[in-house]
């Protein structure tokens, strides 16, 4: 039996962790055979008598390995019949079989309907990741521009995550770098305070931004609300696609001032008209026939996909986004772009139309999945002529362009791993290279930083940092925050995977997964001392030669190119100058390098501002801004008698002797 307490089955096991529209109308039941058959089953047999008990309703199946790892996940419009086919061992592919003959149970969800099963489904592939499905990866969520009318001087932003109902978002945008495009542009054009809350509230004289004529300065009342409004219902209506009538607005108020003969507020007004004029003519392809809706275009070339997302919004090009999904070479184009978009919009609002490069199965089905998932019609089509085909065959262009582009760079990457494998002596091809460095200044804020590098460049959502916690190192002991790092990384992978598999079988997992958990190649920024902390920390977690180690040591006055290399039990090297693997190598350690300083940095900067109210029971940001304001810094606080803490508003007695004490009691000293 499947141990009942996997973490992996627990996330599948609970409807209300996968979609809260659905709980109440799931009914997971689980077609259990007994303890000892299904111990001696295996495959097509173990298939064949789940099919035995499978009702003919709609619903979700799971297969599971020997580990309890979930290998696939699917919907059927009939679950006896759907997983029946699956004891039939003809027409399937090698995927299909290796996965059959893996399976060692199954689990069931029946529901009501086929389009409850198609969402669940979605849901289920995207928190399993399951081995045999096609999976949507770089999966972040996209950014918006918010502007904050839930305060009395809305202000301009970036947004990422949840949203508030009392604010205006705009977007999805593609990038960040789209909407911080965006957003300065509306500072030159709408004057827009950017600034947050907290500095404008602080603000005793206009800050640079004003000067430069990039913001209004509300803060110190240069314009007044009235007027400050109205640059916020324009910089709203520019957002939701009136520009046009916009700048007709602001060319009528400059003539009007202009005959007046205030030239001053006509050269303010005609400076805003150009910027406006600016925006429009780089907003790229703008249809003039689709106001609102997502592009999917999809293309296929030597066993990878890229699909390609473009986003129309009021009318405008907000950017795209090429996306690199990982499915099986056996899959074509309309299986993968189908499974691609039942996973994009798990965690994204969905528009109100659709458009893809090519007519897909179920496509009716999948509209109207994703019209209840949005609470409003879905239109998905595959347009045929007009200006819809245009803006498909243009998407079509740039998934082409970026594959190839992915092609190459992947070629490149290729023969660059096999260089490694061949430089160091390694058995095989390192799939998976894991690149070490600690970052601190005298052993203050120390931390420890982790990069990972494979087949497609390096794999950003692998990387780890590492806060040194151990009280007993001396301060600048390198060796020893090295030996944290690693003993907290591998003591956990072996908990989290168990025993390092063997070098065929972790060629064989990486063939179908994304990123094989285990290095092939450890590579430590660092000389011999570095090196043998390493080899004696993971001696002591039974990994001793497990896992091929190299350290690189720098050159004379650290001059890049004279790199030495060490390796357990063989001489220290280097490589042929210029030689492309030592270039590769010498990019992977200074990636690490650059991961690392900017961990510290950041912890840094926290420990920098951090503020010993922060760490009084009780007190939040209002109070803290209110024993601020009236005394002025934290010091102050830390000194004021128990009385003048009483004086101040929003400070109860009980509140203000907790402070008295804290700062008294506890001999805190600031």
């Amino acid at each position: 039996m499947i141990s009942k307490n996997s973490s992996k089955r627990a996330v599948g096991a609970n409807p209300d962790a996968q979609d809260n529209a659905l709980s109440e109308t799931l009914r997971w039941r689980e077609f259990e055979l007994d303890e000892t058959a299904e111990d001696n089953k295996a495959g097509v047999e173990l298939i064949a008598d789940f099919v035995k008990r499978l009702p003919n309703s709609p619903g979700v199946y799971r297969m599971f390995n020997t580990a309890g790892d979930v290998l696939y996940v699917g919907k059927a419009r009939s679950l006896k019949k759907r997983v029946a086919s699956y004891t039939k061992m003809i027409g399937h592919t090698n995927r299909i079989a290796r996965m059959i003959h893996e399976t060692r149970s199954m689990e069931f969800v029946t529901t009501h309907t086929e389009t409850e099963a198609l969402l669940l489904e979605a849901n289920l592939i995207k928190r399993l990741r399951p081995r045999y499905n096609v999976l949507l990866r770089d999966d972040k969520s996209f950014p918006y521009i918010v502007i904050t009318d839930d305060y009395d001087t809305p202000g301009v932003f970036k947004h990422r995550g949840a949203r508030r109902k009392d604010r205006n978002y705009y977007g999805p945008f593609a990038s960040a770098g789209a909407v911080t495009r965006t957003i300065n542009a509306m500072q030159k054009v709408f004057l827009i305070r950017t600034c947050t809350n907290g500095v404008f509230e602080g603000r005793s004289r206009p800050c640079l931004l004003h000067q430069i004529k990039r913001c209004s300065a509300p803060c110190t009342d240069e314009i007044s609300s009235e007027n400050y409004k109205t640059l916020v219902t324009q910089s709203k209506r520019f957002l939701s696609g009136k520009s046009n009538a916009i700048k007709d607005k602001l060319a009528e108020q400059m003539q009007q001032a202009s005959g007046s003969l205030d030239f001053e507020t006509a050269a303010i007004i005609r400076d805003r008209l150009t910027a406006l004029s600016h925006i429009q003519s780089h907003q790229g392809i703008n249809p003039q026939t689709v106001n609102e809706a997502d592009l999917f275009a999809i293309e296929q070339k030597g066993g990878m996909n890229c699909i390609q997302v473009f986003f129309f919004r009021t009318g405008q090009n907000w950017g795209n986004h090429a996306y690199f999904p990982r499915a099986d070479e056996a899959l074509d184009a309309k299986s993968v772009l189908k499974s691609f978009l039942t996973q994009f919009y798990d965690n994204k609002p969905c528009p109100k139309m659709i458009l893809i490069s090519q007519d897909i199965e179920e496509m009716d089905l999948i509209g109207e999945a994703l019209s209840v998932r949005a609470g409003h019609k879905v239109i998905l089509t595959s347009p045929l002529r007009g200006e819809k085909r245009e803006l498909v065959k243009q998407g079509l262009m740039n998934a082409r362009e970026a594959l190839g582009r992915k092609l190459a760079e992947t070629s490149t990457q290729a023969k660059l791993l096999t260089g490694v494998g061949e430089a160091f002596g390694l058995e095989q091809t390192p799939k998976r290279i894991e690149v070490y460095d600690n970052s601190h200044i005298s052993g203050t804020n120390a931390v420890g930083a982790m990069i990972v590098a494979g087949r497609e460049g390096f794999a950003k959502n692998q990387y780890r940092k590492f806060n040194i916690k151990s009280k007993d190192l001396v301060p600048g002991d390198d060796y020893g925050m090295m030996r944290e790092v690693m003993t907290r990384r591998f003591s956990r992978l072996l908990k989290e995977q168990g025993e390092r598999p063997k070098s065929d079988e972790n060629a064989e997992l990486d063939d179908t997964a994304s990123m094989a958990p285990w290095p092939d190649l450890v590579l430590i920024d660092g000389g011999l001392g570095q090196l043998n902390a390493v080899k004696d920390t993971l001696a002591d977690l039974g990994l001793e030669g497990q896992i091929p180690l190299v350290g690189i040591a720098k050159g004379p006055e650290r001059d890049a190119g004279l790199e030495k290399f060490f390796m357990p039990g063989k001489q220290s090297f280097m490589l042929p100058e210029r030689d492309p693997v030592l270039y590769f190598v010498q990019r992977l350690r200074d990636e690490a390098h650059r991961f690392a300083i900017g961990s510290h940095r950041t912890r840094r900067k926290k420990e920098m501002i951090k503020n010993p109210l922060d760490e009084v029971a009780g007190i939040g940001p209002s109070r803290k801004r209110a024993l601020l304001h009236h005394f002025g810094t934290a010091k102050a606080v830390s000194r004021a008698a128990l009385s003048d803490l009483k004086a101040v508003e929003g400070i109860s007695a009980h509140m203000a002797q907790s402070i008295y004490e804290f700062f008294h009691d506890n001999n805190q000293t600031i």
